[in-house]
């Protein structure tokens, strides 16, 4: 089971930074606007996007961006001078309000590394961004209403999103780690799905902990469909363990690595 083709989305927006709120202790939501949004498509589920920041005095630069993740348009990204070429990061929306023209986007912030977060933490009303839509990447299947979705706090916004879009009489078992107890958020599910905070170890390499949980644990009745995200060893290692020791077919199991421990992409 892939995730959609995000190259048919190519909704574009030009926004500002309205205001900032720390949620949680390693989770930081920035509200953002612009009359884009009006207009922007409501997707639902783990609908993502490419968040472009400019760097900095260079915020001109947004407005010469492509406004579509094609060939075409990822030459044309690719071609602009490096010193001058905002920065990309995909990212979930957490919430779009259409009617007020706002977007909240979730960052983990975890120290000073990365990219996107640090300037999460410090960003100022007015400052200016842009996005590219790219759809969702979950998709239904036809006849199966059961779901297991597994994520570290990377994948949170992702796993809340799909789990306020789905069907109110599905069920199943949402999986989300986090650092601290208190980087539990608040959320709506259907009756039947479970959702569990697992709280990551002191010490494990993030995923870890969620991982040995879910292996643990009685998985949804059959049929159902996987949903994994997180650092890479998870919905990897999650992905091998369900197809050979429960004979899960690949074609029901939708996986992506966001991050991979030592390396910054966030």
């Amino acid at each position: 089971m892939s995730f959609r083709d995000a190259r048919k989305y190519d909704a574009h927006a030009l926004l500002e930074v309205v205001r900032t709120e720390q949620v949680s202790p390693h989770m930081v939501r920035v509200t953002v606007a612009g009359e884009d949004l009006a207009a922007y498509p409501d997707h639902g589920f783990d609908q993502w996007f490419r968040l472009f920041l400019p760097r900095p005095a260079h915020d001109d630069a947004l407005g010469r961006l492509p406004k579509k993740v094609d060939v075409l348009g990822t030459l044309k990204f690719m071609g602009m001078a490096q010193d001058t070429r905002p920065v990309m990061r995909c990212y979930t929306v957490r919430e779009l309000r259409r009617e007020q023209k706002e977007l909240d986007i979730d960052f983990v912030v975890h120290g000073d590394a990365g990219v996107a977060a640090p300037w999460a933490r410090s960003a100022q009303p007015g400052e200016r961004l842009a996005i590219i839509d790219q759809g969702p990447g979950y998709d239904l299947r036809d006849g199966i209403e059961s779901h297991l979705l597994v994520a570290d706090d990377t994948g949170l916004p992702a796993v809340l999103g799909i789990l306020r879009s789905l069907p109110r009489h599905h069920r199943g078992a949402a999986w989300v780690e986090v650092p601290d107890a208190a980087d539990a958020q608040p959320h709506e599910a259907p009756d039947g799905v479970e959702v569990r905070w697992v709280v990551r170890e002191d010490g494990a390499k993030p995923g870890a902990t969620v991982l040995a949980a879910v292996q643990g644990a009685a998985l949804p009745g059959e049929p159902f469909t996987a949903y994994l995200v997180g650092e890479q060893s998870l919905p990897t290692t999650l992905r091998r363990w369900l197809v050979a020791e429960h004979h899960v077919p690949k074609d029901r199991i939708a996986f992506v690595g966001y991050w991979r421990e030592g390396k910054a992409y966030m």
